[in-house]
């Protein structure tokens, strides 16, 4: 791989693809193929196909998917699963059929199941079942890494699948209902200090800044209450006094991991860059495990904190004052997911940014 070799990053608009962009870029790479949703939709295999046999892409980074929160994965199951299928099974496909030398498939650490032991290593795929609340998109992202595999199996291609943990951002979602916990703790707990030092003008930038479908920042104040309420976030008067409260869904004690995104983009290039699929092979092998299967790579940082604990921290960094209220009439989802990653750090890497860093750093670009 040199710097002018022809790379396609789908999904360069998202929290994972642009900073894959921004990373590439810093290393001296200028040929990207880069195409947005409104250029070429990723389901349609005809116009996938057309494009790969038209721009030839060398490298491949497959970073497109339909994301979101408990929320979303709860309420659009069959888009979840069926989007997630139709974008993959064309992007692999091409990548086959037009001699893709190496791509990276990002996956999902949902993939493993919902009581797999802690930490989850690369070996307990498929060994249990899954958590209900992201299922359909989990079996999504197991159907790509399987098909990656396959393809690597039956035409000796050179397919990388990558199984991140949760992750945040500069490029991150900050949509309340359809985001995933970090940002939306970030964009509450924001809105929440607002509400708390009564500046709605703070609150009405930030609605015009990230729109929301339900409200508009010119809205009456008494709807943009009701809606913040709605959320969650409360200024009322208690014992004579005002107090602000901000809810959050369930108890707070599951434990989570999170990754910078730019940590996960150096990952997958370092994988590019060094790592073939036969090294894997070659790894499991060494370890007495001669079946070609779970070959994907978990990338985490190994270190977990609980929902509470995230909160707090988020509170502190963001100035919120007001309370905090766990509502445990809403789902927890996984107790704990946290990753093995001695299988990455083997193959010589390890994450850089720590996680209250990385927060101060999200939050100093959100404002």
């Amino acid at each position: 791989m040199d710097l002018n070799s022809k790379i396609y990053v789908a999904g360069h608009r998202g929290l994972v693809g642009s900073a894959i962009v921004a990373s590439l870029k810093k290393r001296g790479y200028k040929n990207f193929i880069l195409r947005a949703h409104s250029e070429l939709n990723l389901r349609d295999q005809q116009a996938v196909n057309s494009f790969f046999n038209e721009e030839k892409p060398e490298y491949v980074f497959l970073a497109a998917a339909k994301v979101g929160g408990i929320y979303a994965n709860s309420k659009f199951r069959a888009q979840f699963l069926l989007e997630n299928l139709e974008i993959q099974n064309a992007v692999i496909q091409a990548s086959h059929v037009h001699g893709v030398k190496k791509l990276i498939f990002l996956g999902s650490s949902c993939i493993y199941p919902k009581n797999a032991p802690q930490p989850m290593s690369e070996e307990d795929l498929l060994t249990s079942p899954l958590e209900y609340s992201n299922e359909p998109y989990a079996i999504a992202k197991i159907a790509g890494l399987k098909l990656c595999e396959a393809f690597n199996q039956q035409y000796g291609t050179n397919f990388i699948s990558v199984m991140p943990t949760n992750l945040y951002g500069y490029n991150d979602n900050f949509h309340l209902r359809n985001s995933h916990v970090l940002p939306a703790l970030i964009r509450k707990m924001y809105l929440s200090r607002c509400l708390d030092e009564q500046n709605l003008e703070a609150i009405r930038r930030d609605l015009a800044k990230y729109p929301q479908d339900e409200i508009s920042h010119t809205s009456p104040e008494d709807e943009i209450l009701k809606f913040l309420a709605d959320q969650g976030i409360e200024r009322k008067v208690k014992d004579g006094n005002f107090e602000t409260t901000l809810a959050i869904w369930g108890t707070g004690k599951p434990l989570r991991e999170f990754l910078w995104s730019e940590d996960m983009a150096d990952a997958c290039i370092f994988l590019l860059e060094n790592v073939d699929f036969n090294d894997i092979v070659l790894q499991r092998e060494a370890q007495g495990k001669n079946e070609i299967k779970n070959t994907h790579i978990n990338i985490g940082t190994g270190l977990e904190i609980s929902i509470r604990d995230l909160a707090f921290l988020i509170k502190s960094i963001v100035g919120y004052s007001g309370k905090l209220v766990f509502d445990p009439a809403y789902p927890d989802g996984t107790p704990r997911k946290l990753l093995d990653v001695n299988r990455l750090r083997a193959l010589g890497w390890q994450h850089t940014v720590d996680l209250e860093d990385g927060i101060r750093r999200v939050f100093a670009r959100y404002i």
